[in-house]
């Protein structure tokens, strides 16, 4: 009976076998993970369903606060008053679960880092969720009224301003999702930083460009008024001057960890490495083999006249 170790092509068989387990190991967890995040998030949203119109009125006060006395929103669509706050409603429970959503996928690939590379990533993590939130706030108490109040104020004189819902539904999460990659400034820098690709001083030397860039920004992102642009690139202004002192501490550690394990390496020390050339150049020992010599005029005649005399004889 032939084994696997006799027949090559069940042990390449098998070899192929043992490569795609793990393969397919992972992709069982990652579907698990993200079964996971679907639950969760429609548990939410069964929740938030029943409080949705509540849920709508509350992200249209700072609009509904800003119209004359007597105007309202309106509906321009058959199906708007159930599918817009169906929508927010879903909208809502994805935004409620991100530090969920987070922690499952950090879960997937935390056992594949190393543990400087967790230390690094579990508060980058938790940063980036807490100014995704940040920026979701500060549109909606900050920058929402002061917008919504020029609108209002530059109305032309005879005209109704009705808003319908679905358009703004589609307006504030437009500018929720702005705001809240905007604010993610600091991680970005701090990432750039770890991953070597930059520096503090370098980002500094940048901060005039940024600077423009954040207002082109604010233009792209933001309706055509100078205060929604001013108060989204006024804020990533700041945040990247945040990043920039957050890249100099890592930096200076960064530093400092490299000079503490390069004194106490003996190898990259200048006496380590004078003693080890020194040993080097007097390791002159030679090996136990034979060395060939080769036989004097004198040798040579005698050994032929030895092999002459066995002939002759």
């Amino acid at each position: 009976m032939s084994t696997i170790n006799d027949n090559p092509d069940l042990q390449d068989g098998t070899e192929q076998m043992e490569k795609e387990q793990p393969f397919m190991a992972h992709l069982i967890e990652l579907r698990d993970r993200v079964l996971r995040i679907v639950v969760v998030v429609i548990a939410i949203f069964l929740v938030l369903f029943f409080f949705a119109n509540d849920l709508y009125h509350l992200v249209s006060e700072p609009l509904l606060a800003q119209l004359p006395d007597g105007s309202t929103m309106i509906a321009t669509g058959v199906a708007a008053p159930f599918l817009t706050p169906f929508k927010l409603s879903l909208v809502a429970s994805i935004f409620i679960a991100i530090p969920y959503i987070f922690y499952q996928f950090w879960s997937f690939v935390a056992p594949g880092l190393y543990n400087h590379e967790k230390r690094l990533a579990l508060p980058l993590i938790a940063s980036s969720v807490i100014l995704f939130y940040s920026g979701i706030l500060f549109s909606f108490y900050i920058v929402f009224p002061l917008m919504f109040a020029f609108f209002t104020a530059t109305t032309p004189e005879g005209v109704a301003m009705m808003t319908d819902i679905s358009q703004y539904l589609d307006f504030i999460l437009k500018m929720f999702f702005a705001f809240g990659i905007a604010f993610e400034v600091p991680v970005f820098t701090i990432v750039l930083t770890i991953t070597g690709v930059t520096n503090a001083d370098k980002l500094a030397e940048k901060r005039p460009y940024v600077i423009v860039g954040s207002f082109i920004i604010g233009m792209l992102l933001t309706p055509p008024d100078i205060i929604s642009q001013t108060l989204l690139a006024i804020p990533v202004w700041l945040l990247f001057e945040l990043g920039i002192v957050f890249s100099r501490i890592i930096g200076k550690r960064k530093a400092r960890e490299e000079a503490e394990n390069s004194n106490n390496d003996p190898d990259n020390t200048p006496n380590g490495n004078s003693d080890k050339k020194t040993a080097e150049s007097h390791d002159t020992s030679e090996p136990d083999e034979p060395r060939y010599k080769p036989m004097s005029d004198a040798e040579m005649e005698a050994e032929l006249d030895a092999i002459e005399r066995e002939e002759g004889s």
